[in-house]
């Protein structure tokens, strides 16, 4: 079977069951994401499913395999890097700190546009007990993308403000 026949061969389904995670079907779609990576193991995009929903079904440990895998298979852009934003924050949530710095300061290199790594590594340097830099970074990071009014007048003290922290 031809790469193009076979994801005409699971994508309709894929869409199907993702479609109904949205409309909070998650504990019900599990079963048959497992199913279609049963017959079809080797799906990036199927494994990033998988492990986003044990995310929403709060089963970190049994999402940490199917993110790596689904990483290594290789994943477009935009679910790369929400495999790597979900890695991140899976291993901070099973205490593998520094890993999960590592791979949220990765998707920071790769992906600079999204300050959802920097937000979320905020979380895990202060569960490494890094209070002072998780704050910095934090208010650098809304310095830079808000477009409030009233942030963007005080810019310039509250970087100055977060430095001397």
């Amino acid at each position: 079977m031809s790469p193009a026949s076979e994801i005409a061969t699971w994508k309709p389904e894929l869409d199907a069951i993702v479609g109904a995670r949205a409309h909070g079907q998650s504990q019900e779609i599990f079963p048959r994401l497992k199913s279609l990576d049963e017959r079809y193991p080797n799906v990036a995009e199927i494994n990033f499913e998988l492990a986003w929903t044990c995310d929403v079904l709060d089963r970190a440990a049994e999402a940490l395999p199917y993110y790596e895998k689904a990483i290594a298979l290789g994943l477009s852009p935009n679910e790369l890097s929400g495999a790597q934003l979900g890695l991140g924050s899976t291993l901070r949530l099973l205490g593998q700190l520094q890993r999960s710095a590592d791979v949220l300061r990765s998707g920071q290199l790769q992906f600079p546009d999204n300050p959802e790594f920097a937000i979320f590594l905020t979380l895990t340097l202060h569960a490494q007990g890094r209070q002072t830099e998780a704050l910095q970074l934090a208010l650098e990071t809304l310095c830079a993308i808000t477009e409030d009014p009233g942030i963007t007048a005080y810019q310039r003290a509250i970087r100055h403000a977060a430095a001397k922290l």
